[in-house]
C-alpha cells in the first residue's frame, strides 16, 4: 500500500469512528415502546427505512437514493451541536451557526472528494429547495409524530404541545414534500388530541 492510500483510508476510518458518537446524542422522542429515548443515530437509520418503505409517497422528481443519503448524513452535526427539539424555545440563528461549524469539522475529517460530496448532500438537505430535499425534510418531520402516536404522546406530553403547534411547526413542513403523509398524520393527531383528557 502506498502512503497516499494509507492516508486516505486513515481519514475514512477517522470519519467513521467520529460518526459513531452520534449514538450518544439523545433525542426528545421516545421509542415506540416507550422504553427509552432514541438517539440520533437510531433516528437517522429509521428515517432511511422510512424513505425506502414510503418511496411511493415521493413526487416524480424525487431521487430516493439521494434522499437516503441525506437522511443518513443530516444529523451528523448533532455530534457537536446536539439535538434541538422542534417544540423547544431555541435561538435558531445560533443553532445554524453551530451546525455549520460542526459540518466543517466532521466532514473535514474525510478525504477532500468525500468531504465535498457529503457536504453538498448535507447542504442540499438543509436548504430544502430541491424535490428530493423537500421529501427528505418531510420524512424527518413525519417520523417523530408517528412515534409519539405509538408511545402515547411522547415529546408532545414532555413539552406540553398543542395540536395547533403541531400543525404550525410540523404539519406545514410535512405537507410541502409529502402532502398525503400529512393528511394521514393530521387525522391521527386530531384523534389523539380529541381523546386526550382535559387539563
Amino acid at each position: 500500500m502506498s502512503e497516499k492510500q494509507e492516508t486516505r483510508l486513515d481519514q475514512q476510518i477517522a470519519f467513521l469512528n467520529e460518526a459513531d458518537k452520534l449514538k450518544n446524542t439523545i433525542r426528545a422522542t421516545e421509542l415506540c415502546d416507550k422504553s427509552r429515548y432514541e438517539n440520533s443515530a437510531e433516528h437517522s437509520w429509521h428515517l432511511t427505512l422510512y424513505a425506502m418503505v414510503l418511496a411511493d409517497q415521493a413526487g416524480p422528481d424525487v431521487d430516493v437514493t439521494l434522499v437516503i443519503k441525506m437522511l443518513i448524513l443530516h444529523d451528523l452535526v448533532e455530534i457537536d451541536a446536539g439535538d434541538n427539539p422542534i417544540f423547544a424555545d431555541l435561538d435558531h440563528a445560533a443553532i445554524a451557526a453551530e451546525e455549520q461549524a460542526a459540518a466543517d469539522r466532521i466532514f473535514g475529517l474525510l478525504p477532500d472528494d468525500l468531504r465535498d460530496a457529503f457536504r453538498a448532500v448535507w447542504e442540499e438537505f438543509e436548504a430544502a429547495e430541491t424535490p428530493s430535499a423537500k421529501f427528505a425534510k418531510s420524512l424527518d418531520r413525519f417520523q417523530p409524530p408517528m412515534q409519539n402516536l405509538q408511545s402515547g404522546g411522547g415529546s408532545w406530553t414532555d413539552f406540553n404541545v398543542t395540536e395547533t403547534q403541531i400543525h404550525e411547526r410540523v404539519g406545514s413542513k410535512i405537507a410541502i414534500g409529502a402532502p398525503d403523509l400529512w393528511d394521514y398524520a393530521r387525522t391521527r393527531i386530531a384523534d389523539f388530541f380529541a381523546q386526550r383528557p382535559m387539563r
